[in-house]
């Protein structure tokens, strides 16, 4: 497949050139922040998915698109550090779920803070307009995407 390196004559980069560029930029802001509160990226994303819900170690395989295993090993770490708990299902006996404990919903929400400032300096050069555009155009393709491998991105648990 011949690729085409240059330009369109407007200045802009071909789709894949600039996603490819935007998640370089938005990973590497996103891991910067992290790493000031000694988290993977990983980590920041199990911490990220635990904000709103209180999945089970499978759905939480499924969300962060990562085997039960690895899920596992995962969460045992973060638990060490205090960033998360296991707690028993009151719906099924066999289940346990995982849920952020204080010290890692403020973990996560200082990430969190630090990200939204560096995203919004990152968008600044962007009219509130095309801002706006830029979010729902990516919502339609998230959420696309995750209905498709059968997640819901604004399920919350009670």
């Amino acid at each position: 497949m011949a690729r085409n390196p240059a330009p369109t004559p407007r200045g802009d980069l071909l789709i894949v050139d600039a996603l490819a560029q935007f998640s370089f930029l938005i990973q590497g802001t996103l891991e910067g922040r992290a790493s000031e509160h000694d988290l993977s990226m990983i980590q920041t994303r199990l911490l990220g998915v635990l904000r709103d819900r209180r999945p089970t170690m499978n759905q939480l395989a499924m969300l962060l698109g990562l085997d039960k295993s690895s899920v596992t090993g995962l969460v045992d770490r973060a638990e060490r550090r205090g960033l998360v708990a296991r707690v028993p299902s009151t719906t099924d006996g066999r289940a346990v779920l995982v849920t952020l404990t204080d010290a890692g919903r403020t973990s996560v929400a200082a990430v969190a803070a630090g990200f939204e400032t560096d995203v919004a300096a990152i968008l600044a050069a962007l009219p509130t307009s095309d801002r706006r555009a830029l979010s729902a155009l990516v919502s339609r393709v998230l959420v696309a995407h995750a209905t498709a491998r059968g997640v819901d991105l604004f399920a919350t648990s009670s």
